[in-house]
């Protein structure tokens, strides 16, 4: 921490080098600047010294970038995202999203703390220090997220404390447990509490009326699940801040971007919360949601304004989110207004990015390691019997494109007593392995819309406890897939015949792989091929199955407890008793 003596010594210093007497460390010249405070484009030349905007127009510089009448606007922020999800570490993410002109996100590190509590929040600030990308954390409120499924970790009010200090925690992240809030659960209103001043992020999909007025009461101020106009405007109206989310399973962008008006834009955060590495490869990071946005309609100033200075605002970061004295030098050049096309990204006065790419050598591997974290209990062939307690079952039906899953009942084979799949049917097997305390375990159900032939897939990225998740036609390739995400200690994987396929180690807490974005890009585009080879046509096998886990999105689940009936938030029975 810098003295009072200092502090007043470096004020000085800025006066001289603002006033233009000394040089500054480098020169954009010739930008047409994207203001997002006064909403207008205007040309001029911008200074930059010790990573932050000192002033505009004419001044002496060591070095000169002549931008020849490009763009220049804000460094985008991601308001809500899951790092996890991109199955890589921090450094890696950024060497991705930062030549897409995300130079700062706000994370939610709620994954890795359902596996390894404080000590993988406190893994993701550690690896981000060097990454170049902005990192910002919002604490997880929700670990674990029920009480349905055993997670590796759980925190409490107290534990969230330890970490609200610390200068990069904005504070308490997306609040799931909405009923815990409207009938005052008493740890749920401690986190909401210990947050103080600190923003508190909202989740509270189709919730209305006075519900939602005392959620919002509470002190939860923003939400990223709206899916439509009229759910988006009554949480707009309540004082909520929208988060318009476009992710690689929840896509809500089109359908919400409607309501967005020159009155109401600055309510309006663009964020991803969770997108998998070929959606970024492929179409882009924010980079996307701006430029979809300007496509249909919304004006170009008013698109860049949710990717910048709504977010910084609304998360009270004080140096970002515009083209001003003092604030950080996160730049984006580009020549077209429409097409978004990034030429170079700045951060921190720093050129990081340059035609789509990182600049060689700037971040370097971040190379200090977590505990194992798969702990499992002998697995045997016999674990993935399942004994057959009546003809008729309920089985998981996936709907393509969609998170949520619906329930059918259905006629199932049997052979010497136990369920068989019916491929003919598409009844596959599906088992969740409780893979953290070593309890042994194993959860079987029916699952409908792989349309696997045969083989099997597994995965210990199953939200939101990640537990091992497996499916399959055959309960030998389902042990071999199974064992050898143990073995890897955390992983994907895809057998046949008693044969591994191929595999994905991730031994980053069984979620995230220790090597580059482009190995991983890789292996996971293999991944998806042999599981189109042994039948799926889903388009993201492994990334549908990862939510069939998920206890708080209806309408039927399965986790290392058993079937879950996720209307009425309870274990129910597999068999039909009817």
């Amino acid at each position: 921490m810098k003295d009072f003596n200092e502090r007043v010594s470096e004020i000085k210093e800025t006066i001289d080098i603002a006033s233009g007497d000394r040089k500054v460390d480098c020169l954009l010249k010739n930008a047409k600047v994207i203001n997002t405070f006064s909403g207008d484009i205007y040309k001029t030349d911008i200074a930059v010294n010790n990573g932050k905007i000192i002033g505009f127009g004419s001044y002496p510089a060591r070095k000169v970038y002549d931008l020849k009448g490009s763009y220049v606007c804000p460094g985008f922020i991601d308001g809500h995202v899951h790092i996890e999800s991109s199955m890589v570490k921090i450094p890696e993410f950024a060497k991705v999203v930062l030549p897409k002109g995300t130079t700062s996100v706000v994370i939610d590190p709620h994954e890795i703390a359902n596996v390894l509590g404080l000590d993988g929040i406190k893994y993701m600030l550690s690896s981000s220090v060097d990454a170049k990308l902005g990192v910002y954390v919002m604490l997880p409120s929700c670990v674990p997220a029920t009480s349905l499924e055993t997670s590796g970790a759980e925190l409490s009010s107290h534990d969230l404390g330890l970490l609200l200090n610390d200068e990069r925690v904005l504070g308490i992240g997306e609040m799931m447990n909405y009923p815990g809030v409207i009938y005052k659960d008493e740890e749920v209103l401690k986190k909401i509490a210990i947050a103080g001043n600190k923003i508190i992020d909202g989740h509270a999909p189709m919730l209305k009326g006075k519900q939602l007025y005392a959620y919002v009461s509470a002190g939860i101020k923003s939400d990223h699940e709206c899916t439509d106009v009229a759910e988006a405007r009554e949480k707009l109206r309540a004082g909520m801040h929208i988060m318009i989310r476009e992710g690689t399973a929840a896509k809500n962008l089109k359908s919400l971007l409607p309501l967005v008006s020159a009155e109401n834009s600055r309510k309006f955060i663009f964020v991803t919360d969770d997108r998998h590495l070929e959606d970024i490869y492929n179409q882009g990071h924010i980079d996307y949601l701006v430029r979809t946005a300007i496509s249909m309609g919304i004006d170009p100033v008013r698109a860049i304004q949710m990717a910048t200075i709504n977010t910084a605002e609304f998360f009270g970061i004080k140096n970002l989110g515009a083209i001003a004295p003092g604030y950080g030098a996160d730049l984006i050049v580009f020549d077209d207004l429409k097409k978004i096309k990034i030429k170079k990204v700045f951060k921190n006065g720093e050129l990081v990015g340059e035609n789509g790419n990182i600049i060689e050598g700037i971040i370097p591997e971040y190379k200090a390691k977590v505990r194992g974290t798969v702990n499992v209990k002998w697995i045997e062939h016999e674990d993935f019997a399942l004994k057959a307690e009546g003809s008729t079952a309920k089985v998981i039906n996936v709907i393509p494109g969609e998170i949520i899953t619906k329930m059918s009942l259905e006629k199932i084979n049997s052979d010497g007593g136990y369920v068989s799949c019916d491929i003919k049917k598409d009844i596959l097997k599906v088992a969740v392995i409780e893979r953290h305390m070593a309890s042994g375990r194993v959860a079987k159900g029916l699952v409908k819309g792989f349309k696997l032939k045969k083989g099997a897939i597994a995965s210990s990225v199953s939200h939101d406890s990640h537990n091992i998740v497996v499916i399959g036609t055959h309960d030998g390739d389902m042990y071999t897939a199974a064992v050898q995400v143990v073995k890897m200690q955390g992983g994907m994987c895809a057998a046949l015949n008693g044969q591994v396929l191929d595999a994905l180690p991730f031994p980053v807490a069984g979620l995230m792989s220790d090597r580059s974005a482009d190995f991983v890009r890789e292996k996971l585009k293999r991944l998806a091929e042999i599981a189109k080879n042994l039948g799926s046509d889903l388009p993201d096998p492994f990334m549908a199955m990862s939510f069939l886990t998920l206890p708080p999105i209806p309408e039927i689940r399965i986790t290392d407890r058993g079937i879950i009936d996720a209307v009425n938030f309870k274990v129910t029975d597999l068999f039909s008793r009817k």
